[in-house]
């Protein structure tokens, strides 16, 4: 274990001598995210995929120049645990999200004074810890979804339901995500349906568009 941490900063130092951007750096963010991948946190959640998706764009923005969020320092531990520290963060922040979603569903509560006379009403939600706000989503790759140049996100929808498509879906999805379940009202299909769509349709394509850039 102390070999591969000190392969993957040795790799850092490498990937920070080179200007963001360059075919060398983005080859060399590439080897980094394979090799940590494999040790990373995993969960078998439905969000999962939504969390790593967001510590990788993380990773891309952090590890040199700290763009969205705290520079990585390796005094502080290895790449992964860094990592790793991130993606648990991000996991957490989706099941606050959920918690959050399934307090709405809870009657609200009333709350009675000494006297026995009605007093505040008191809504669950609000007991709830805040949620950190997520690191800003990458300006190309919001570019990109927007003018979607080849027009595959506009033209790969839900059957009979053109106006899902992986555009709008990706787009709601990055930082700061709408919910499944709002998507869930304002669409009109059940959450099942929505997500299985977007795990096997629309990642797959946001995936490909970044391992394109460098990005992953």
């Amino acid at each position: 274990m102390v070999e591969f941490d000190e392969q993957l900063r040795n790799l850092v130092s490498q990937v920070c001598g080179h200007p963001p951007g360059s075919p060398q750096r983005q080859k060399l963010l590439t080897q980094i995210i394979r090799l940590s991948s494999k040790k990373l946190w995993r969960e078998n959640t439905p969000y999962y995929q939504d969390a790593l998706q967001q510590t990788w764009l993380y990773f891309c923005r952090n590890i040199c120049e700290g763009l969205t969020g705290q520079k990585y320092d390796p005094t502080y531990g290895s790449v992964v645990t860094w990592l790793n520290a991130y993606l648990k963060r991000r996991l957490q922040d989706f099941y606050i999200n959920q918690n959050k979603e399934q307090a709405t569903t809870v009657p609200l509560r009333v709350r009675q004074s000494k006297s026995g006379e009605i007093g505040d009403v008191i809504d669950p939600v609000e007991n709830l810890a805040a949620t950190p706000e997520p690191p800003p989503i990458l300006d190309e790759l919001e570019t990109w979804i927007k003018t979607d140049p080849t027009g595959e996100l506009r033209s790969t929808y839900i059957k009979g339901r053109p106006d899902v498509n992986c555009q709008i879906l990706i787009l709601k999805r990055l930082p700061p995500e709408v919910s499944w379940k709002e998507l869930s009202e304002e669409f009109g299909l059940a959450i099942p349906t929505l997500s299985s769509f977007y795990q096997r349709q629309c990642l797959p394509r946001l995936r490909k568009f970044a391992e394109s850039e460098g990005l992953i």
